[in-house]
C-alpha cells in the first residue's frame, strides 16, 4: 500500500470515491481503484447492463410449424467490424418470442457503442446442438437491425424497439420491406443501491516524522477469499495532525460485499516520495463500524510486528472513532437518465484570425473538398455524436466568437446560424452546415474571449432550475489560442459552478495551452474568482487536440470521463431525485 499517492500535490488532494465511479458523490476519482479500472480498459463511467431480447410479427420461414428463432449479438467497432457478443436459446415454433437468455455488456458513457442484432431460424436437425457450435451459414436468416446501446438506456423504460431487415434490402436506396420488431431491454445489474456515508477520526496518533507531526490519511480495503486486500476506497490527506478527522467517507454495500464482510482500515503517514508509512490499521465490517458508531467507543490501532519467525500484532494507544454512520440510496447516472434527467448538447467555435485565412489549406478552419474534416469539424461530430442521445428534441445552441460579422463590430458571441433571433440548429448536421456558413459571412478578427459564451450557456441553464433542474448543459468550446481574459473566464466558471452546466474545452492547433489548463481543475485545487470566492466544483475538462487525435484514445473519451460525476455531483448535492 506504500504506493497509494506518488506525488505530493495529488496525494494531498481529496481523492475519495468509490470503485464504480457513477456510486462517487464527490468529484476527485480514486486514484488507486481508477489505476486498476484503466489498466484493465475502462476510462470514465462505466456500469455493467444486462440485455434481454423479445420479437413480434416474425417471418415464417418454415412450411408446415413456425419459425423456431434464436437471437445473435454483436457489438460493431469503429472500424465497422463485428464481434459476437452471444446467443440466445432457440425458441420453438414461435413468431412472437421472448428469450431467455441475457446478456451482459459494459456501458461505456462517452464511446457510441453499436450493437448489431441477427435473428435466425434455426432448421430441426440442429435443435440438439448447443447454440455456440451453430454454423449461422446453415440457418435460415430472418432479419437484422441495430442500434446504440446509449439510446436504449435513456429512454424511461430502457426498452427499445427497432424493425427488422434484411441485410440484402437495408443497403439499397428503397424503402426496406419490415420483417417484425425486436424489442431490446437494458437493466442496471447492480444488486445493492445501499451507500453508507461515515466520518472517521482517528486520536493519540505516533509521530512519523522527525521535525513535524504526521500527515495521515486512510485507505479502506476489502478481504478477498484468497485473504487479499484489495483497496476500494482512501481519504484525503491532513497534514500535521495527529487527531484528524477526514471528510465524509462513502462506501456501496455492494462493493465491500455485504455488512459483515471484513475491511481493513489503514493508517498511513503521507510521503512525497510515495513511501509511505504505517501508523496502525485495524479488520472491522460495516456492521463492526456502525457498533463503534452507537456505542460512542473507540477502537485501538495494531501494528504488525515480526517477533522471531511469526509476525504479533502490536497494539497500539491511537484510536479510531466512527463520527457518523449513516445509509442510503445512492440513484445512479442511468436511473437519472431514465427518470427525466437530459443532457443538452451546446458548442462554441473560435473565429479569431490566428486560424489562418480559410480559404488556405494551411488553416485550421479550411474546409477540404475531399471531405475530410477539419479538427472543428472532427470535434464537433465526436463529441455530439455522443451526447446528441441524451438530448431529446436534438436542437443545440450554436455559437461563434471572435469574428466580425458582415457590416458589424467583432461579436464575441454571436450565433452561429446567422439568425439574430434564435441560436438553436437541428442536430449535428445542423451544426456542420452552420459552421460552414459562418465561415463565409463572417470576417476572422480577435481577441480570444470566452467570457460572454459562458455567460450565454450560464443564462440558459439557469432556466433550467425554475423547471425542477432535470435539464444538464454541456457546452463544447472549441479553440486555437490562448483565452485573453483568463480572469474575466475564471469569474465566470465560478460563478457557473452552482449551476447544470459542464464544459468541455478542446484546443486544436499547435499554440502553447499551459494556461488553458488552469480551467481544468484536475490537480485538485479548484478556481478562485478575482473576489476571492472558489468554484462549487470542478465544471471544466480540458483536452489539446493534438495529444489524442494520433493515440488509442478519442477526443470524446479525454473529455467526456469526467462528466457523469460532474452530473452526479451536481444532483446529490442539490438533493435532485430521479422520478420513478
Amino acid at each position: 500500500m506504500g504506493n497509494c499517492c506518488s506525488d505530493e500535490a495529488g496525494g494531498r488532494a481529496a481523492v475519495g470515491g468509490t470503485a464504480a465511479s457513477q456510486d462517487n458523490p464527490i468529484n476527485a476519482p480514486n486514484d488507486a481503484v481508477s489505476h486498476f479500472l484503466n489498466s484493465r480498459g475502462y476510462h470514465g463511467l462505466y456500469s455493467q447492463i444486462e440485455l434481454s431480447y423479445s420479437a413480434s410479427d416474425l417471418r415464417d420461414r418454415d412450411l408446415l410449424s413456425k419459425s423456431d428463432p434464436m437471437v445473435v449479438v454483436y457489438t460493431k467497432g469503429r472500424d465497422g467490424t463485428l464481434e459476437e457478443l452471444g446467443r440466445t436459446e432457440v425458441v420453438l415454433n414461435s413468431l412472437n418470442p421472448t428469450w431467455i437468455t441475457k446478456h451482459t455488456i459494459s456501458y461505456q458513457f462517452e464511446i457510441v457503442q453499436i450493437l448489431v442484432f441477427r435473428v435466425y431460424d434455426v432448421d430441426t436437425q440442429f435443435h440438439n446442438v448447443e447454440v455456440k457450435m451453430l454454423r449461422l451459414d446453415e440457418q435460415q436468416f430472418l432479419g437484422e437491425a441495430s442500434g446504440v446501446l446509449s439510446e436504449i438506456v435513456t429512454k424511461s423504460n430502457r426498452s427499445l424497439t427497432l424493425d427488422l431487415v434484411r441485410r440484402e434490402e437495408s443497403s439499397r436506396s428503397t424503402r426496406p420491406r419490415n420483417y417484425g420488431k425486436l424489442t431490446v431491454h437494458a437493466e442496471e445489474c447492480i444488486s445493492s443501491k445501499t451507500t453508507t456515508e461515515m466520518i472517521l477520526r482517528c486520536s493519540d496518533l505516533e509521530y512519523k516524522d522527525l521535525f513535524s507531526r504526521s500527515d495521515p490519511f486512510l485507505v479502506i480495503s476489502k478481504v478477498v477469499e484468497s485473504g487479499i486486500p484489495i483497496p476500494v476506497y482512501k481519504t484525503e490527506v491532513i497534514k500535521n495532525d495527529l487527531k484528524p478527522t477526514w471528510k465524509t467517507v462513502y462506501l456501496n454495500i455492494q462493493q465491500v460485499g455485504s455488512k459483515e464482510s471484513p475491511l481493513v482500515i489503514e493508517c498511513f503517514n503521507f510521503n512525497s516520495s510515495g513511501k509511505h508509512d504505517l501508523i496502525g490499521k485495524v479488520q472491522k465490517s460495516l456492521a463492526d463500524l456502525e457498533k463503534l458508531h452507537s456505542g460512542g467507543q473507540g477502537e485501538n490501532l495494531f501494528l504488525p510486528s515480526l517477533v522471531g519467525q511469526n509476525y504479533h500484532n502490536k497494539v497500539l494507544k491511537s484510536q479510531l472513532f466512527v463520527d457518523k454512520y449513516t445509509q442510503n440510496i445512492q440513484h445512479t447516472f442511468l436511473d437519472y437518465l431514465a427518470g427525466g434527467c437530459a443532457l443538452n448538447f451546446m458548442v462554441a467555435i473560435d473565429f479569431t484570425a490566428s486560424n489562418g485565412n480559410p480559404r488556405l489549406p494551411d488553416s485550421l478552419h479550411y474546409i477540404d473538398p475531399s471531405g475530410r474534416p477539419n479538427s472543428y469539424q472532427r470535434a464537433i461530430i465526436e463529441v455530439g455524436e455522443v451526447l446528441q442521445f441524451y438530448d431529446a428534441d436534438k436542437r443545440f445552441p450554436a455559437w461563434g466568437f471572435g469574428a466580425r460579422p458582415i457590416d458589424g463590430p467583432v461579436s464575441h458571441c454571436f450565433n452561429l446560424n446567422g439568425s439574430s433571433h434564435h441560436c438553436e440548429v437541428e442536430g449535428i448536421q445542423g451544426i456542420m452546415m452552420a459552421y460552414t456558413s459562418a465561415l463565409l459571412n463572417v470576417s476572422l478578427a480577435g481577441p480570444t474571449l470566452f467570457g460572454p459564451v459562458i455567460g450565454n450557456a450560464a443564462q440558459i441553464s439557469s432556466q433550467s432550475l425554475a423547471n425542477g433542474g432535470r435539464k444538464y448543459f454541456v457546452l463544447l468550446i472549441i479553440t486555437d489560442g490562448v483565452v485573453t481574459d483568463l480572469q474575466e473566464t475564471k469569474d465566470a466558471l465560478v460563478k457557473a459552478s452552482d449551476l447544470p452546466l459542464s464544459i468541455l474545452i478542446v484546443g486544436v492547433g499547435g499554440a502553447d495551452f499551459k494556461e488553458m489548463e488552469i480551467l481544468d481543475a484536475d490537480k485538485g485545487e479548484r478556481l478562485e474568482s478575482s473576489t476571492g470566492r472558489v468554484a462549487s466544483r470542478d465544471i471544466v475538462q480540458f483536452v489539446p487536440f493534438r495529444d489524442v487525435q494520433g493515440g488509442e484514445i478519442s477526443v470524446v473519451q479525454a473529455l467526456l470521463a469526467e462528466l457523469p460525476t460532474q452530473f452526479l455531483t451536481y444532483m446529490r448535492t442539490r438533493d435532485i431525485q430521479p422520478i420513478s
